[in-house]
């Protein structure tokens, strides 16, 4: 437990990742902020997403549209938290010269995204209130 609470720590002090190992090539650290402000990106897109099912969809049944919007609202939230804890880790990584960290996010999150699709192409072809 205390290897996440140093990892939360280390989201609001960045200046402490700077006190470990040696500076990486800026490029690398320019390169991890991008990859950083994709995942906020996709994190917004998806709660986004989630409004628009709920707010946009009236006529799909109620279980379904805040279902749905849920899941959306959700993974977006573990998107962006995930944004931050993977842009610390590879800092890190860099910094000490290691091998940058593995995640199976990238994949939860697809599987995730391509679930709601397909609930979402259900829903079109049975029509919103099931005729």
């Amino acid at each position: 437990m205390s290897g996440f609470v140093e990892s939360l720590r280390l989201w609001f002090s960045p200046e402490q990742v700077r006190e470990e190992g040696d500076t990486p090539d800026y490029r690398f650290s320019l390169a991890n902020e991008r990859t950083f402000l994709a995942w906020i990106r996709t994190a917004l897109a998806l709660v986004g997403g989630g409004f628009a099912v709920d707010q946009f969809l009236p006529d799909l049944r109620w279980g379904m549209r805040v279902t749905l919007a849920l899941v959306l609202l959700a993974t977006g939230a573990l998107c962006s938290l995930r944004a931050v804890n993977h842009w610390v880790r590879c800092e890190q990584a860099m910094r000490r010269g290691v091998d940058l960290p593995v995640s199976r996010f990238p994949a939860a999150l697809s599987l995730a995204v391509g679930v709601v699709a397909l609930v979402m192409v259900v829903v079109v072809l049975v029509g919103w209130e099931g005729r």
